[in-house]
C-alpha cells in the first residue's frame, strides 16, 4: 500500500514522505490515527505543500532546538509520587508526567510524544530520559523520582 505521511512516524519517515507499507499496517494503524493518507495523483500535489512547511519549520527549529537542549541539560526535574516502603511506585511515570514536571521546574513546554522512556520508570531514584527535539538534536533530562 502506498501512503503519504502527514505526521512523523518513528522508523518510517517524516511528513510528506511517500512510503510503501503492508496493507494492514496502513489500513488499521496509520490512516485511522491520522499519521498518513492514501497516495493518489491529487494527493501527490499536496506533498510539496507538506514538505515546504516541514522545511520551513525545521530550519527555524534547528537553532531553537539547540537552545532548548541546553536548557534541558541544566534543568533538575523532580517528580513526587506515591510509592511503597521498598521504593516501588504504585503505577509508573508517564511521558505526560515528565512533560508537566519539566514545565513546573521552569523548563520549556515539551510535547509528550517527543519524550522517549527506554525502560518504564517504576521505582524511586534518578532516571535518564531522552527528548527528541529535532531529527538532528536530542537532549537527555535527569528525572529524580521521590516518594511523596
Amino acid at each position: 500500500m502506498k501512503l503519504i505521511l502527514t505526521n512523523e512516524v518513528s522508523g518510517l519517515g517524516a511528513p510528506g514522505d511517500v512510503v510503501e507499507v503492508k496493507d494492514g499496517y496502513g489500513r488499521n494503524y496509520l490512516i485511522p490515527r491520522g499519521f498518513a493518507m492514501r497516495w493518489t495523483r491529487g494527493a501527490e500535489k499536496q506533498i510539496e505543500t507538506i514538505r515546504k512547511s516541514r522545511d520551513a519549520r525545521e530550519i527555524r527549529d534547528l537553532g531553537t532546538a539547540k537552545e532548548v537542549a541546553g536548557q534541558l541539560g541544566a534543568l533538575r526535574v523532580r517528580l513526587s509520587t506515591r510509592a511503597g516502603d521498598s521504593g516501588r511506585l504504585f503505577g509508573s511515570i508517564t511521558t505526560g508526567d515528565i512533560a508537566d514536571a519539566v514545565k513546573a521546574a521552569g523548563g520549556p513546554v515539551l510535547d509528550r510524544r517527543r519524550i522517549e522512556i527506554v525502560n518504564p520508570i517504576k521505582s524511586v531514584g534518578s532516571h535518564k530520559v531522552k527528548v527528541k527535539l529535532h531529527p538532528e538534536v536530542s537532549a537527555a533530562v535527569d528525572v529524580e523520582v521521590v516518594a511523596g
